[in-house]
């Protein structure tokens, strides 16, 4: 694939750069260029560019801004301590993205150009890749959208992928905390045969309302029922769920109306190997609430991008609050091999890292 380059003419200078990454915040900030690819019917994917960062033309009848066809992705790129970049499982987001665009109608981008176009704007901003010291990082949003110009429900015929960037401080300032849920009686985040499992913005705007919710009744998060029985876990706002129980084994609400995460399907991969048998199954309410009553459940933890891991502490609902489970030895454990191999502290046994740089 040819990628030309046009350089910023005015990049962010040292000393503000230097101010930027050491309080970075989450998208806040973002790198001198950004990614562009185009495709049409006639001559598929092309023009791919890197260009300065900047402000995007839209006509007002832009399908995106009617119809909502949208994808994007979420990655981060990581300094290790010798000065390398490295990003963490790039493959698996790409075949995500893959999946995403067949829900949404869109052309499929071939995984090894998706890795392609991100190594890419990564390597022309290595620059504002913080180094580790505090988990800080590149957050990468790999994203496509509907641009042609059409008022009419199909799918558009011309279709725009970018990947920009923005340099993320650590999750949680000030040490990890527990996070407290609010379970949702009123909302479902998606449906069978719905977009559940596609990482597309409608997903998260579904989220909103009950998001808010929780947020008002003093929690972090919100919780997500099943939309047929409103009885089983699906997952957070933004994170996987998983339930580590007396025995050691661990459970997973199982996905088709919830997202793959990249982070979820790496513990399930990383328990196995640490010796904790990992199902993927329903898991109802009442099986957290009773098994944390009893001490059958142990921990309770989420997961996702940003967070990496971090442990749940209570769940609270109209009913009353279901109080967090005593013990985060697993969690903490699954998130120092995670952190460790992203920031390379720690070996990589699986493969999963990326150098880019």
């Amino acid at each position: 694939m040819q990628i030309s380059t046009t350089a910023t003419t005015t990049p962010v200078d040292e000393a503000r750069l230097a101010e930027i990454l050491a309080n970075p915040g989450f998208g806040q900030h973002f790198t001198d260029h950004m990614l562009t690819r185009v495709w049409t019917p006639e001559q598929g994917w092309h023009d791919a560019r890197i260009t300065p960062y900047g402000p995007l033309t839209l006509d007002p009848a832009t399908a995106v801004l009617h119809y909502a066809q949208e994808t994007f992705e979420g990655m981060k790129a990581y300094r290790h301590d010798d000065g390398s970049i490295w990003t963490f499982r790039p493959e698996q987001n790409a075949a995500r993205m893959v999946r995403s665009s067949q829900r949404l109608a869109f052309p499929e981008l071939p995984v090894d150009d998706f890795v392609e176009c991100v190594d890419a704007l990564v390597a022309a901003d290595q620059r504002w890749v913080p180094d580790s010291e505090g988990e800080k990082s590149l957050y990468l949003r790999p994203f496509m959208f509907a641009s042609e110009t059409f008022l009419g429900v199909r799918p558009a015929q011309h279709v725009t992928f970018m990947v920009i960037a923005s340099p993320a401080g650590a999750y949680f300032k000030g040490g990890i905390k527990p996070v407290n849920l609010w379970l949702s009686e009123t909302y479902t985040r998606a449906g069978r045969g719905g977009m559940g499992a596609a990482k597309t913005g409608g997903n998260y705007a579904a989220s909103l309302a009950a998001q808010r919710e929780a947020i008002e009744q003093g929690c972090d998060q919100v919780v997500f029922l099943d939309d047929q029985e409103f009885r089983y876990i699906e997952e957070l706002g933004g994170m996987n769920l998983f339930f580590v129980h007396a025995d050691g084994h661990v459970v997973t609400p199982e996905t088709g109306t919830i997202l793959e995460g990249i982070t979820r399907a790496s513990i399930i991969e990383l328990a196995g190997k640490l010796g904790h048998a990992v199902e993927e199954r329903k898991f109802s309410l009442d099986e957290w609430r009773d098994g944390v009553a009893s001490g059958e459940i142990t921990e309770v933890f989420a997961c996702g991008t940003a967070a990496v891991v971090t442990p749940v502490g209570e769940l609270r609902s109209p009913q009353g609050v279901t109080p967090a489970p005593a013990s985060t030895e697993l969690t903490m454990r699954i998130r120092e091999a995670l952190v460790g191999m992203q920031f390379g502290r720690t070996e990589d046994t699986f493969g999963w890292m990326h150098r880019v740089v």
